[in-house]
């Protein structure tokens, strides 16, 4: 996912991709007084008057921003039109603290811009805003223009309209229909003072004091309370998402399933991490909805119990060793096997050449001993210093831990950070020719990304086959609230290539062996319904099996008021034609504020 890091700049970024009216240079100042604020916003998400100058722009003081690089202030009129798809608030860019308070009456003069958060490359909607201010007070504690109520009621169902082709699929051209798809509606109230009541959360209190909740309770909810992202084509219109104009340190805890009780409300922005967000100065107050971590059902001693577990960036420095062992042994109830994604090398993000991983898997194995687990084997591949992408220095990489009571690794010789696992054929039986090994490490498909690793373990005297992948990042895709809709997902690219790698590994193996028991499974950074893991079924030689699940419970992480599948397991025939196989995944992390990892692991426990 993208880094938060972003820093808004007085530099202007006026969007070009809009229609030949908006994009008109205006070079004239308008008379004194006779610009609205809705004459500002237009009923386009491009300003009419997008750089010109206005002045004595009126509006009352709605909400103050005293902090960060983005420092400002929301005004709103308080004589509105009669049309519903232009805005009557904007935001006033001074880039040091306003010398103005909520409820003062002021007249601005400036120049009208369009900002984009996160830069135009993002993809993000453009902010209208009047920036190089000369600001009036005229009057001080003067009533705040009412709220408007956002709520089921008010946003529709539709997300939006495709883009305009003429403008590369950009929707900025196009005329706001804000009763009619609810990208516009938002649009229609940016900068204006606004209101929800009595939402329930959606995702977690995040470490930057925001949280999502939804206006619609019961758009395709999650048995535990979030909404389940479903499909490309069926966005989840009642999220949104809230922030607080007062202090980080007294923004509420909350978790998934929780109630933002009372009225919360303030202005309407554009964030470059969210799109639409409320920016409250009137939070209301957090109702538990009672979360508990999962815990799933202890193997039966004839079951094999495989999980996939994305640990963030574990390294000796961290603090959260107990913690994962913990989940590992009370929450997992201690699988068989477990292949870990993100195990960093010795010294984490310190970039000094180390490429072993040995402390940081002891350091978990003993953890997990001390939590009352077993002590775990393990098998992994050292990667090539700097190879596979993650943190710069941290050397991410998969491991297998195996429980050596219940389960055996077959060690063939010959796998290395550089040389590719075949398969062969002996006495009718698939074998790997080097245990562990990775798959095509030189290969297009996974440069500057983890390599996945192959490993050969025996359980009451069957072979099953392990691909443990950690697949390319959804970094630098366009965002679901994108200028261009459909949004570009250019990360798939890569991943699609190393889908038809796994795939394929996946299928020579079924080549040498039909009845082989192959499980592809970790984060594969794509949905269940995505072409990446079309790609890895194909041929029907791999299926997910998190599909197996009824779909109010089909997620393994929570972004942005969805709840979706990364992390799958997926299997082959031999393991899906059996009707001994469940599988489970354990929510102890994506929905919690205190999460010690963003994913869930995944549990499948089958009788091979």
């Amino acid at each position: 996912m993208p880094s938060r890091k972003t820093v808004r700049i007085a530099a202007l970024t006026v969007v070009a991709a809009c229609s030949a009216a908006s994009a008109l240079v205006v070079t004239s100042t308008a008379q004194a007084g006779t610009v609205r604020i809705h004459d500002i916003q237009g009923s386009t998400r491009i300003s009419p008057l997008a750089g010109q100058q206005v002045t004595d722009v009126a509006g009352i003081v709605t909400g103050v921003r005293t902090y960060g690089s983005s420092r400002g202030f929301w005004m709103q009129d308080t004589e509105p039109d009669d049309n519903p798809a232009t805005s009557e608030g904007v935001f006033v860019f001074t880039g040091s603290t306003p010398n103005v308070a909520v409820g003062d009456s002021v007249t601005v003069s400036g120049t009208v811009a369009e900002y984009v958060p996160g830069g135009t490359s993002s993809g993000n909607q453009s902010l209208t805003q009047i920036s190089r201010p000369t600001v009036t007070v005229v009057s001080s504690g003067n009533a705040v223009p009412a709220a408007t109520v956002i709520d089921a009621e008010s946003v529709p169902d539709a997300y939006t309209p495709n883009g305009d082709t003429a403008a590369s699929g950009s929707i900025n051209g196009l005329t706001l229909e804000p009763t009619k798809y609810a990208l516009d509606y938002y649009e229609s109230l940016e900068g204006m003072n606004v209101q929800v009541a009595d939402t329930r959360v959606v995702t977690a209190t995040d470490p930057y004091a925001e949280l999502w909740v939804t206006v619609k309770p019961g758009e395709n909810a999650t048995r535990r309370g979030g909404t389940v992202y479903g499909s490309y084509t069926s966005q989840n219109t009642g999220r949104l998402q809230i922030q607080s104009l007062g202090a980080a340190a007294d923004f509420p805890k909350a978790n998934v399933g929780d109630t933002l009780k009372g009225t919360t409300a303030g202005p309407l922005d554009y964030s470059q991490f969210g799109g639409y967000t409320l920016v409250a100065d009137r939070l209301g107050t957090i109702e538990q909805g009672g979360l508990k971590r999962e815990t799933t059902r202890k193997q039966a001693q004839g079951e094999l119990a495989v999980a996939t577990y994305n640990v963030e960036n574990l390294d000796p420095s961290d603090g959260t060793f107990a913690d994962h062992a913990q989940a590992i042994v009370s929450n997992l109830q201690s699988p068989d096997i477990v292949a870990l994604e993100e195990i960093q090398d010795n010294n984490g993000a310190t970039n000094d050449g180390t490429v072993a991983a040995d402390q940081t898997v002891k350091k978990l194995i003993e953890a997990i001993a001390a939590a009352g687990g077993p002590t775990y084997d393990w098998r992994s591949v050292d990667p090539v210093d700097l190879a596979d992408g993650g943190e710069p220095g941290g050397n991410i990489r998969q491991v297998f831990l195996f429980n050596p009571e219940r389960v055996s690794f077959t060690d063939r010789a010959g796998g290395d950070a550089t040389t590719a696992v075949g398969v062969t054929k002996v006495h009718g039986k698939a074998q790997l020719t080097a245990s562990p090994g990775r798959i095509d490490p030189a290969g297009d498909a996974w440069k500057n990304s983890r390599k996945p690793l192959v490993g050969e373990f025996t359980f009451r005297g069957r072979t099953v086959f392990l691909i443990a992948n950690h697949f390319a990042s959804k970094g630098g895709d366009q965002a679901l609230h994108s200028q261009y809709q459909p949004p570009k997902r250019s990360s798939e690219t890569q991943r699609h290539l190393q889908a038809t790698a796994v795939n394929t590994f996946a299928k020579k193996i079924l080549a040498a062996q039909k009845d082989a028991d192959v499980i592809a499974l970790g984060d594969i950074n794509d949905f269940e319904f995505s072409d990446t893991v079309r790609l890895l079924e194909d041929g029907g030689a791999l299926w997910s099996a998190i599909k197996s699940l009824p779909k109010s419970e089909r997620y393994t992480y929570d972004y942005q008021g969805n709840s979706q599948v990364l992390d799958q397991i997926l299997i082959s025939p031999s393991i899906r034609s059996s009707a001994e196989f469940t599988y489970d995944s354990v929510h102890i992390n994506s929905e919690f504020n205190d999460q010690i990892s963003d994913h869930d692991p995944q549990v499948l426990r089958l009788r091979p």
